[in-house]
């Protein structure tokens, strides 16, 4: 097996824990806002069967694997009854944003994982320093570096930090039926919001399908200041 059909397999890993840790938390916040729906459904959990969806979760993996695109999908949305909330706008926000925010978490505890390892050594410092520069394209050029068990490791805690930056911006889009949406919503007119939720969805297709490259500019600039503090700190040691 190559290394990038192993990075394939760390990135399924990756992006089947981001989604659950996502869809987890909504549970857990709805849960502690009054909403039980998603608790007594069994949604606050890490096992990511809870949470498939057969299309966002399998059949557009599966297409990128085949395909060699970047991971996209979606897991199965949490159910919320906002009827249940105490405070209805406050409550909504913080379930939505709770998923988004839990994603950056991972994401920072990823960065200081690859941070520990390369403060270990000078080989790990090489390896981490490396894989910014080689991700995702030239992984050819990391596995010709060394046997050492630090380089899969590190690049399975660099898939963790991208997967997780990657689905704690794109869901933070005020587009619905993302997270972001549900704070702009709060903010329109019964008038507006009626089309808001209409078109939502073709905002959305059109946004991932044709026009990529501003879903890049959305997260570079993200993924820019992660890759930084990681180099910042390898090249220092």
């Amino acid at each position: 097996m190559t290394l990038k059909q192993v990075d394939y397999v760390f990135e399924l890993i990756a992006f089947l824990f981001a989604i659950s840790f996502h869809e987890s938390a909504h549970a857990w916040m709805a849960s502690r806002c009054g909403d039980p729906t998603a608790r007594m459904l069994g949604r606050i959990t890490l096992n990511p069967i809870k949470h498939i969806d057969p299309v966002g979760t399998i059949l557009l993996p599966l297409i990128a694997l085949i395909s060699h695109f970047p991971m996209i999908g979606w897991a199965k949305p949490t159910p919320v009854d906002p009827r249940n909330f105490r405070n209805a706008v406050l409550d909504d926000i913080k379930t939505a944003v709770v998923g988004p925010v839990s994603n950056f978490v991972i994401a920072v505890a990823a960065l200081l994982f690859l941070i520990a390892i390369a403060l270990t050594s000078h080989l790990g410092a090489g390896i981490v320093n490396l894989i910014p520069y080689v991700y995702p394209g030239r992984l050819d050029l990391l596995a010709n570096q060394t046997n050492s068990f630090l380089m899969p490791l590190s690049l399975l805690a660099y898939e963790f930090m991208v997967m997780n930056i990657l689905l704690g911006v794109f869901n933070l889009i005020p587009i619905p039926p993302l997270d972001g949406s549900h704070v702009l919503r709060h903010f329109l007119p019964e008038t507006a919001l009626r089309a808001y939720d209409t078109i939502g969805w073709i905002g959305l297709i059109a946004l991932v399908y044709f026009a990529p490259g501003l879903l890049g500019r959305l997260i570079d600039p993200f993924l820019g200041i992660f890759d930084s503090a990681l180099l910042l700190v390898t090249r220092a040691h």
